[in-house]
């Protein structure tokens, strides 16, 4: 395996470009650190790097790795290895966080030739022969005791299991991944899998990381990587990445590899997606319209702010943001003020997300003391907050230096219902946690930035139904409150559909009556009934 010669971009964009120092064309050269030539060859790499972060992550992985063969004997942990760029990672930080494991326990190096832990590979008539290839070099390579597996994943654990004292597997699980949901660290198998601990030493490692590893500790990978593959499943459902295409005068369609993508958060733009339905019954474009005529979809407006209860700010985005929903011909059923607080969001959101089709939050986000509106929407769902890989790649290219280390704590998520809302507009996506989306707007300017992005991608992906527009008339008279009260009641039962609104700019000013509602018609009939009941001239109509 022949890997290319490259570097981290110091500022930890996630930009991974080729070192000027070295040959400006796919110069290469082989490596091949075996166990024979030692195993301090990945930390010593490590410790050279100037990548902060990396050392970071390294360190918490090791620890990991520590920690479980600690735990448990050599003969009762496993290590479940796919050939792909995640469980490469994994396989040399286990080569690694052995050989030190050893070494605190005072085990001279001369004992250590070998590369101990029990190795499983599931064989798959749908992997590419790259990954197979490479799985069988690379462990002839590290003398890994490699298990094959053919049937699939659950049935093959089982007999595994069985026939040995198998307590933990070592897995390659990174947040993100779609079995990483409620997954920690250490988590034990799922309901009606057979018993053993899940042991996830890189659960919150972003992609940049995972090539950060493997490009400095300069590792064999499967050369799929090489030809555009950034997350490789099988056949049937992976292409290369077409983000890494190479525009050529020929007739083959060729792509940078891997390591070159620059956006972690596109990684999975190589594999078939899959779609699940919209929480609420979503039209696209006019044909969400004309399958909601006769329905009626109601939100819920929640402002997270001390400042506001306070009187220190004044809420003007709770009134933009009431004539924005009423734009698209749903109803508003309350705005709510909520303080600074975790319970005192969840509690509100808990509430509507039950009662309405959508609910939309907006103040408490960021990483300040007071931004408490994703753990509050969490708890309201009873999940936790969970590293979010692609949030934080966003995060990374707004911010750059200011985020350094493993400090992720904006990009902390609900997990497992978060969907993130991109567009080419925003410089972070909007959040979607099932039936609530949470603006970031800090001003009205910017909320209606991020509406007018939120009704594009309504109008390409059906994201909220866009239902029959509210249409209105408005009626001023001179008449008195008594004098109007009884006709109007009475107005309101004849017309139940509508909605029928009187109030005054001022005690001494005209009385304003609205009428509002889906058909023009209706309204019109209300207006005339009205007027018959009293003089003609005693209403004017306010345009």
């Amino acid at each position: 395996m022949w890997v290319p010669i490259n570097h981290i971009d110091k500022k930890g964009l996630g930009l991974l470009s080729l070192c000027k120092h070295f040959f400006q064309c796919r110069t290469c050269f082989a490596v091949d650190f075996s166990v024979k030539e030692g195993n301090m060859e990945i930390d010593k790499a490590i410790g050279e790097s100037d990548d902060r972060r990396l050392k970071t992550k390294y360190n918490n992985a090791i620890y990991v790795i520590k920690r479980a063969l600690a735990l448990y004997s050599i003969e009762e942990v496993a290590f479940s290895f796919n050939g792909g760029k995640d469980s490469t990672v994994l396989l040399h930080l286990l080569r690694a966080g052995y050989f030190l494991h050893k070494m605190e326990q005072k085990c001279s190096n001369g004992g250590l030739t070998s590369f101990p832990i029990r190795t499983i590979y599931f064989e798959n008539s749908s992997a590419f022969p790259e990954i197979n290839s490479f799985t069988y070099d690379t462990a002839s390579s590290y003398g890994l005791q490699l298990d094959i597996i053919s049937s699939d994943f659950k049935s093959g654990l089982e007999k595994l299991l069985k026939a040995n004292p198998i307590r933990a597997i070592f897995l390659g699980v990174r947040i993100g991944d779609p079995t990483a949901v409620g997954q920690e660290q250490f988590s034990p198998s799922s309901p009606g899998w057979p018993p053993f601990m899940r042991v996830n030493p890189i659960l919150d490692w972003s992609y940049r990381d995972v090539w950060a590893f493997i490009l400095t500790c300069k590792v064999q990978y499967c050369s799929l990587y090489d030809q555009g593959y950034t997350s490789i499943g099988s056949i049937h459902d992976t292409v290369p990445n077409a983000l890494l295409s190479i525009s050529d005068s020929g007739c083959k369609e060729k792509f940078k590899p891997a390591y070159l993508l620059s956006d972690g958060r596109l990684e999975r733009a190589g594999r078939a997606k899959k779609f699940s339905p919209s929480i609420t019954a979503a039209g696209n474009g006019s044909g969400g319209v004309e399958s909601h005529k006769s329905s009626l979809l109601v939100a819920s407006a929640i402002a997270v702010g001390e400042e506001i209860l306070f009187g220190t700010v004044e809420d003007q985005l709770g009134l933009s943001l009431c004539r924005k929903i009423h734009s698209i011909g749903w109803s508003v059923s309350q705005t709510i003020v909520v303080r600074n607080d975790k319970d005192s969001v969840a509690e509100e959101v808990e509430r509507r997300k039950s009662t309405n089709d959508m609910v939309f939050i907006y103040g408490g986000v960021g990483p300040l003391h007071s931004d408490v509106t994703l753990a509050g929407v969490a708890k309201a769902f009873g999940v936790r907050l969970a590293p979010d890989e692609e949030f934080e790649e966003y995060l990374r290219h707004l911010i750059s230096d200011h985020c350094t280390g493993d400090r992720n704590e904006m990009a902390l998520l609900p997990e497992g219902i978060t969907e993130l809302l991109h567009h080419e507009k925003l410089a972070v996506p909007l959040v979607k946690c099932q039936n609530v989306i949470i603006f970031t707007a800090t001003n009205a300017t910017e909320l209606d930035e991020e509406w007018d992005c939120l009704i594009e991608l309504t109008r390409s992906s059906g994201l909220l139904s866009t239902m029959v527009p509210y249409v209105s008339k408005h009626l001023q008279t001179n008449l008195s409150d008594v004098e109007t009260a009884q006709p109007l009641s009475k107005l309101c039962l004849e017309f139940p559909d509508l909605n029928i609104g009187c109030y005054r700019k001022s005690r001494k000013g005209p009385l304003l009556i609205s009428f509002e509602g889906k058909d023009q018609t209706q309204i019109d009939s209300a207006v005339e009934s009205l007027c018959k009941k009293f003089h003609p001239g005693t209403f004017s109509e306010i345009h």
